[in-house]
């Protein structure tokens, strides 16, 4: 049975700066803990990351995982091509332009292969979608900031 969570955040960049940050996937492990590593499989005609090899390490397992990107003007969302410890993972963040600001949410669904407890779980997303959204507000002020 999968898993939902999702969350919101008010970042203080445009859509386009926002996206940018989350296409440096390389990057990710920098402000992301769960990611240990991150590379890049196949990149769309304009630069943007299409497939991405991971190594993601949460409520103490470590998993291979390959996901493929779709993006969008103001989106961008994943989706599992494999892993070893996830049947399935859909996320994405949806950005809401709100002046100089950008209302940014993110959603997160995952069907675990392996038995959980529930509030092992539930911990290991809420730390997660915590990071996806606080996590990645403060890097991409640092990288709007030149920081």
């Amino acid at each position: 049975m999968a898993t939902k969570d999702s969350r919101e955040v008010v970042i203080e960049a445009t859509p386009e700066q926002i996206l940018n940050v989350i296409a440096d996937v390389e990057a990710t492990p920098t402000w992301s803990p769960q990611y240990q590593k991150a590379e890049v499989l196949d990149r769309y005609d304009n630069g943007r990351p299409k497939q991405v090899k991971m190594t993601v390490k949460a409520a103490g397992l470590t998993d291979e995982q390959v996901i493929e990107y779709t993006w969008g003007d103001d989106s961008v969302s994943w989706t599992l091509i494999s892993a070893n410890q996830l049947k399935s993972q859909d996320a994405g963040y949806t950005l809401t332009p709100e002046g100089d600001k950008t209302r940014v949410k993110f959603d997160i669904a995952i069907d675990l292969s392996v038995p959980l407890p529930g509030f092992i779980l539930k911990r290991t997303m809420k730390g997660g979608v915590e990071t996806a959204t606080d996590g990645l507000r403060k890097q991409v002020l640092k990288v709007v900031k030149g920081g």
